[in-house]
């Protein structure tokens, strides 16, 4: 439990830095002036998944975090040819996803992005079933939000509309959103 603290310190203590401070300032969701202390916290959260990676192993995370890439790719409502491939680069070449097949990883994150474009709210309550199955396991459940975090914050700037569907993430989870700045 020890090393979840200081992980969570240390978020919360980027937290406050994209947040400059002020109460709420991180809710605005306009301009890119946060955008290098969210680009921080991605890269603070992608180093913390990194250091769980012997742990994450399960075919709950596996699948719980694909649903979550897709939602991430789907949270404007819309999934682009290109935006497809990209997330899809992400997530093979994210090392934490590496412990299992890519051809897994491909095959359960196209199946949600394809559901959402088919009926995106639908598609979005079947993912949120997906990835609150790894609500038993605290470790997996914050992963899941961190890798979605990582795959949102992967251009430098966090949308909007990808806050909204990780918040949506933690409440499936029970996990506070606080606690990933959101």
């Amino acid at each position: 439990m020890a090393m979840w603290d200081r992980i969570k310190d240390q978020a919360k203590g980027l937290q406050q830095q994209a947040q400059g401070g002020r109460p709420g300032a991180g809710s605005g969701g306009h301009g890119r002036s946060g955008g290098g202390s969210k680009a921080q916290l991605v890269s603070a959260l992608k180093t913390q998944l990194t250091s769980l990676k012997t742990e994450l192993k399960s075919g709950a995370y596996r699948d719980a975090s694909m649903a979550m890439c897709a939602l991430v790719a789907a949270a404007d409502g819309n999934v682009d040819p290109a935006e497809r491939q990209h997330v899809e680069s992400l997530i093979l070449n994210n090392d934490v996803l590496q412990n299992f097949p890519s051809e897994q990883l491909r095959q359960r994150f196209n199946k949600h992005v394809d559901q959402m474009s088919f009926n995106f709210q639908q598609g979005k309550a079947e993912a949120l079933q997906e990835i609150a199955k790894a609500a038993k396991k605290p470790t997996e459940a914050r992963a899941v939000v961190q890798t979605g975090f990582v795959v949102a914050g992967a251009d430098g700037y966090v949308a909007p509309a990808e806050e909204q569907v990780l918040r949506e993430a933690c409440s499936v989870l029970g996990l506070s959103p606080q606690e990933f700045g959101l």
